[in-house]
C-alpha cells in the first residue's frame, strides 16, 4: 500500500497558537492582558508561555492574590480548543460569582 495516500497533520506551531488564543481572548471583555499575563479584577488568573514546541498555560484555580494554578501543555490544535473553552468557562464562573 502507498502510505502517500494518507494525509498527515500539519506539524503544531506554538507561536500561531499562542496568537490564536489572544485574539480570542479579545472577546472576553472582563479579562485585561499585559505581555503574556491576563487579569480579572486586577487579579492575574492566566499566563501563557511558548517552551519546547508547546504552549504553556497556567490558569488560576480562582483568582487571588496568590492563586493555585492549573498547569496544561498544549501540543495540539485540539489541546488550545480545550484551553480556550476552560479560560471561558472559567472566566463565566469568577464573573458570576461576584458581587
Amino acid at each position: 500500500m502507498n502510505d502517500d495516500l494518507f494525509f498527515t497533520l500539519p506539524a503544531f506551531k506554538p507561536d500561531d497558537a499562542l496568537v490564536q488564543i489572544k485574539r480570542a481572548l479579545r472577546d472576553v471583555r472582563s479579562l485585561s492582558e499585559r505581555a503574556q499575563t491576563y487579569s480579572l479584577q486586577g487579579q492575574v488568573v492566566l499566563s501563557l508561555t511558548v517552551a519546547d514546541g508547546k504552549l504553556m498555560a497556567s490558569l488560576a484555580k480562582r483568582p487571588a492574590h496568590s492563586p493555585d494554578w492549573d498547569r496544561r501543555e498544549c501540543k495540539s490544535s485540539a489541546d488550545v480548543r480545550s484551553l480556550l473553552e476552560e479560560i471561558k468557562r472559567r472566566v463565566a464562573r469568577w464573573t458570576d460569582e461576584t458581587p
